[in-house]
């Protein structure tokens, strides 16, 4: 309970912090660019020596494979997705992220298959819970580099410790709540995670090696991709056009 009431008020400090920027004239600053930039120099020796080399394994790996685990991965974020459509309001989207759910859950076997769309429900835009703060009005923050976790705002980062919270996948394995009982291992969210950051590097490898050879400053480039990323998210989420959040596109998982 006190490990619970203290994560609470972390959270609640980081908002703080981060809603003293008002996005309409917010300037993102630094929160400490020389440990930034060392941790981003880290992060991308991680990436050189293990998680790239395990994604070009991956890419080898037949299309239909791929797409199954992706589909699969995308079934199980729609966990996140659904209670966040339904904080900003989008009822029509979280009914489309349900019905998915349940049809690719079971007739889809886990997510695996793909029946819903073909049924003719469309996939809606993801949602997480730093997109619904900033959908609010919450500000970002400043901006920092994370070891392995990589960049991130006060905004999405207590988005992001959120998302553990309301993730029925981690719920079910590593929560103190095991709905099905212990027929799901905690390893399986671990396994799941470890494959996302996987599969999403396989997708972008070709678009990461352009970044680099393009790119002057690549610590600059990637924080800019990054920020312009979340706030395109947040003002789509608030826009009167239908589009609300991210679409799934390439950089998904740059939050």
């Amino acid at each position: 309970m006190f490990k619970r009431l203290g994560i609470i008020a972390l959270i609640l400090t980081f908002l703080s912090l981060s809603s003293q920027n008002l996005r309409a004239n917010e300037k993102i600053t630094e929160c400490a660019e020389g440990f930034s930039r060392a941790m981003f120099s880290f992060n991308m020796g991680l990436d050189k020596v293990i998680i790239k080399p395990i994604a070009q394994l991956y890419s080898f790996l037949p299309v239909g494979v791929r797409e199954s685990i992706n589909n699969a991965l995308l079934n199980i974020e729609s966990t996140v997705s659904f209670p966040n459509q339904i904080l900003q309001g989008n009822f029509n989207d979280a009914g489309l992220t349900l019905g998915r759910f349940l049809i690719n859950s079971t007739v889809g076997i886990a997510g695996i298959f793909d029946p819903a769309s073909a049924l003719g429900l469309a996939k809606p835009n993801r949602e997480d819970f730093g997109q619904t703060f900033g959908a609010w009005g919450v500000g970002q923050g400043c901006y920092i580099v994370l070891p392995v976790l990589g960049p991130t705002t006060p905004r999405d980062g207590v988005g992001r410790a959120l998302g553990i919270f309301g993730d029925y996948f981690y719920m079910v394995t590593v929560g103190d709540t095991k709905f099905l009982g212990n027929s799901v291992e905690e390893h399986w969210y671990w396994y799941e995670m470890s494959t996302d950051v996987v599969n999403f590097r396989a997708q972008n490898i070709k678009s990461f090696e352009n970044l680099e050879k393009n790119s002057l400053d690549l610590y600059a480039a990637v924080k800019s991709l990054y920020l312009q990323k979340r706030e395109n998210l947040v003002r789509n989420a608030k826009s009167s056009d239908g589009l609300y959040g991210g679409k799934e596109d390439d950089w998904k998982d740059i939050k």
